[in-house]
């Protein structure tokens, strides 16, 4: 029977090569599963963190509250990915992480997570590239929303999302489930949700994408991903899930 934690320890394979040792020793780890809704909180800003957060099933995302009261969304995880690996080693959280949509949460005690890094250097050098990705995942994300215009930022976002669900084997062809609203589209790409819906429209009306309800389908790759200034290297893909870059 296949363990909870086996899609966050097939994530982490396929950074770094990991024995047979290294893998019992992952799947060793303590954990609780964690049955939350969308819009749950996993991690405040300010709190002291204990736990280390696997997401094992829906959508999670990272965001900032500015002193207006706004919200900046700085990421999207998806099901397989840490969410938080820096609280195993920073004392305070500098950031939020919420549910984006219900899911499912693997949490596990930071002081085991760090005891494993340690003794298995190579579970520590997946998870440490890990945590590199994600850093530049957000220079990506700071790039989009500060040098690109409307359509580039939502065309990029939405090559993004096709290009880690693919690779993380959650969805086939050139369809795909968007789990946001017009509004945390907006709080990602720092526009108005009526911006937002414009700039989605004026994508289907040039053939680029078409939508139903959240599922994007993607027309033309080649058209979207020169719109949106996308390509995948700062992913750091094993593979592009065999789209067309």
């Amino acid at each position: 029977m296949e363990s909870v934690l086996s899609p966050i320890l097939r994530k982490l394979s396929r950074r770094t090569a990991l024995t047979q040792s290294d893998r019992a020793a992952f799947l060793a780890l303590p954990f609780t599963v964690k049955r939350l809704n969308g819009g749950s909180h996993i991690m405040r800003e300010g709190d002291e963190p204990v736990d280390c957060c696997g997401l094992l099933s829906g959508y999670a995302y990272r965001h900032k509250i500015v002193g207006n009261g706004s919200r900046q969304i700085v990421s999207i995880h998806i099901a397989g990915d840490l969410l938080d690996l820096q609280n195993s080693l920073l004392g305070v959280a500098d950031h939020n992480v919420q549910m984006l949509t219900a899911g499912e949460v693997a949490l596990t005690p930071a002081r085991a997570v760090r005891e494993l890094a340690f003794a298995h250097p190579a579970i520590g050098r997946a998870m440490w590239i890990e945590t590199l990705v994600d850093g530049s995942i957000f220079r990506e994300w700071i790039a989009n929303v500060g040098r690109r215009d409307a359509r580039s930022r939502i065309a990029h976002l939405l090559c993004e999302f096709a290009v880690r669900l693919r690779s993380a084997g959650l969805s086939e062809g050139s369809s795909y489930e968007l789990p946001m609203t017009q509004e945390q589209i907006a709080d990602a790409t720092g526009l108005t949700p009526i911006h937002v819906n414009r700039t989605l429209q004026g994508l289907r009306v040039s053939g680029l994408i078409t939508s139903n309800r959240r599922t994007v389908t993607i027309e033309d790759w080649a058209g979207l991903a020169k719109v949106g200034d996308f390509s995948a290297a700062y992913l750091h893909p094993e593979s592009a899930g065999g789209l067309a870059l």
